[in-house]
């Protein structure tokens, strides 16, 4: 029985390949692209005929492997990786994956201090053609009913309708160009927090850079860059000082770069955290931005560094003050409403869950943001006036908080 593996750089969603006629006829065929997308063709007869067409599909990509440490870095030898420590650590892709990784190590310090005895549970995972993650999850926690720190590095290539979710815009703007693959590189840090005190609030926070290739069919085309991020609270209940924190620390970070940046950033979380199906806002928002490159690059990611490192002054000290408050079953069950509007948010409308989901990324690492537990009731609607009101209320319609 014969086998053949043919490795290529690239592989359009359709393509034909000719075996050469010194070739046995194989019963089986497999081919992996730069991207670690595995095709496979298997017959019970030989193929006869050499002139055969494979389909590709994205949802095919080769499995991450799950290592036993931590490497120094998950960037590729071209990008400053392996022995190339000092390149790497003078490029932003070097920089960047330097600052989220530091970024999860004060962060998950942080949560275990705050929990008084939880420890994180680390997956440390690579893939063949590059790139790497570390995920880390606490678990019914004293404090946390889940919180997850996630970093990742990324290669790969996209399909068309993956680069359409990660970038709409710049695929609005070239709305007619071939539907074609897009190699790129993304590297993040991403983590959501839910404690288990219905007045202690749910934290997200995800800063990311961005880069793809230029495209085969525009000679000439610049490579694209940006990056993208943000942090938002999400309480079951408002305590306004808390809010009021949560946010001066947001405006502070944005302060230190441009005064414009909160305002913008402040409404663009709100309308982006926004759940069409449900007219209401996820939470109370915080700041966010995407496809962000219309600034010096250097600048984006001292921007990016502040934001990242003023999470903990955000948050922690609001887990402080509620995390040991007495609740009742009423105030449990309107946190649990709350986190299914969050899975909803999450699973529909997240651009990160759905790129993820598209190009085959790792699905514990994907979906470790939805909580362990949440609740749908038929038509359930707060008492007007009540806490619950005025939560609803608040994420129906955006205030400013400072």
């Amino acid at each position: 029985m014969a086998s053949i593996t043919a490795m290529i750089s690239s592989l359009p969603p359709t393509s034909t390949f000719q075996l050469p006629t010194s070739t046995p006829p194989p019963t089986s065929l497999a081919l992996i692209t730069s991207n670690s997308t595995i095709l496979s063709f298997n017959r019970r007869k030989p193929i006869n005929n050499r002139n055969f067409t494979i389909r590709a599909s994205s949802h095919m990509i080769e499995k991450e492997t799950l290592e036993t440490h931590r490497p120094d870095t998950f960037l590729r030898e071209s990008d400053g990786g392996s022995s190339h420590q000092e390149l790497g650590a003078s490029s932003v892709r070097g920089r960047f994956e330097k600052m989220i990784r530091d970024a999860q190590d004060s962060v998950c310090a942080a949560i275990e201090a705050a929990d008084g005895g939880g420890k994180f549970k680390e997956d440390v995972w690579s893939r063949p053609g590059g790139g790497g993650g570390i995920s880390r999850v606490l678990q019914d926690g004293a404090v946390w009913e889940k919180a997850g720190v996630n970093v990742s590095v990324v290669y790969g290539v996209m399909p068309p309708e993956a680069y359409r979710a990660a970038n709409p815009v710049n695929a609005a703007e070239n709305g007619n160009f071939k539907p074609e693959p897009v190699p790129f590189f993304a590297a993040g840090i991403s983590s959501v927090l839910h404690p288990k005190n219905p007045f202690a609030p749910t934290l997200h926070f995800n800063y990311r850079y961005f880069e793809t290739d230029a495209r085969k069919d525009l000679p000439g085309a610049p490579r694209q860059w940006w990056f993208g991020g943000g942090t938002d609270l999400t309480p079951a209940y408002i305590f306004e000082e808390d809010v009021k924190h949560f946010h001066t620390v947001q405006k502070n970070a944005c302060d230190k770069f441009d005064p414009s940046f909160y305002p913008r950033f402040k409404k663009w979380c709100d309308d982006y955290f926004y759940i069409k199906h449900r007219n209401e806002r996820r939470g109370l928002g915080g700041i966010f931005f995407d496809d962000l490159n219309d600034y010096d690059q250097e600048m984006l990611l001292s921007f990016a560094t502040e934001c990242a490192n003023s999470v903990i002054d955000a948050y922690i000290p609001i887990i402080e003050r509620r995390k040991d408050m007495p609740f009742t079953d009423q105030n449990k069950a309107w946190q649990q409403l709350r986190r299914g509007r969050y899975v909803e948010f999450n699973l529909v409308y997240d651009r990160g869950t759905t790129f993820g989901l598209k190009t085959g990324g790792r699905i514990e690492s994907i979906l470790v943001s939805l909580p362990l537990t949440a609740r749908w009731e038929y038509d359930h609607q707060p008492e007007e006036g009540s806490e619950e009101w005025k939560l609803l209320d608040a994420c129906i319609n955006p205030k400013e908080w400072i």
